[in-house]
């Protein structure tokens, strides 16, 4: 059996804490605060309070529809780089129309952005090395939307990461050995939907700030932009960070790679 390297390059130990820094810092809802100048948490007193279920049933449904689109129009086109940009300009359009009509418009808009992010994330992880015709790599795509980032620097980081990896690795392989037997389009299947739940729970997170920001009276199509900007800026970051590491991951061992992330 092959000896399997232990010690990172220099050039693999540099892309290592590239990743890290990528997917530890900081979460959408600082970015949004920085940039917006108003404190995320004072957004959240323009969402009615009936909105946090219909933001979770919204999510899901997204995300499903997002599902369908790996399975139905992914291709494998080779590109040595993802088209990162494009995907902005996409998504900052349907940004742009979704503030123009508030925060009822979120509905209609937030399938067509995680579409679209969808397809940017798949761009990144092709770019990476991955084979997005694998179910495996279309799962790692649908993996990233339940990344938020860690704007804490006194939490370790083993519970940014590699905790989410592991609230869905079981999710994931119980998704995986279905789709192997049966496919993934049967959006019923009890092991999907799970898989659903268990990702629109922390992508509701971020999709209840992104809605909050959108719900301030005064926040147009202009603003609209600027959110689904700093919402797609932040998944392309966490795609890029998660695809680096199982680059790294195929190259080295798994352990190896995990423990020199916690330790950096």
């Amino acid at each position: 059996m092959e000896n399997i390297p232990m010690v990172l390059s220099t050039e693999d130990l540099s892309r290592l804490k590239y990743a890290k820094d990528l997917l530890e810092n900081p979460g959408f809802a600082a970015r949004l605060t920085n940039i917006m100048g108003i404190p995320i948490k004072k957004c959240f007193n323009y969402l009615p309070a009936s909105w946090s279920d219909s933001i979770q049933n919204i999510t899901k449904k997204s995300l499903h529809h997002a599902l369908d689109l790996a399975i139905q129009t992914i291709d494998h086109a080779e590109r040595k780089s993802s088209r990162d940009f494009l995907h902005k300009i996409m998504v900052a359009t349907s940004g742009g129309i979704g503030g123009a009509f508030g925060l009822s418009a979120l509905a209609f808009e937030l399938p067509v952005t995680t579409a679209i992010m969808f397809r940017s994330i798949a761009d990144i992880a092709r770019s990476e090395g991955e084979d997005i015709l694998r179910l495996e790599s279309k799962l790692a795509c649908m993996e990233v939307f339940a990344l938020s980032g860690n704007s804490n620097k006194d939490i370790p980081s083993e519970v940014g990461y590699y905790a989410t990896k592991a609230f869905l690795s079981r999710q994931i392989s119980e998704a995986a050995k279905y789709a192997a037997e049966r496919g993934l389009a049967e959006e019923g299947a009890p092991v999907i939907a799970r898989l659903i739940s268990a990702i629109a729970s922390r992508f509701g997170i971020i999709v209840s700030e992104k809605a909050a920001a959108t719900a301030i009276p005064v926040i147009g199509a202009a603003g609209g932009i600027l959110v689904n900007t700093i919402f797609m800026n932040h998944f392309q970051n966490m795609a890029k960070g998660h695809f680096i590491i199982r680059a790294l991951e195929r190259k080295y061992d798994a352990d190896s790679v995990s423990r020199l992330y916690i330790d950096l």
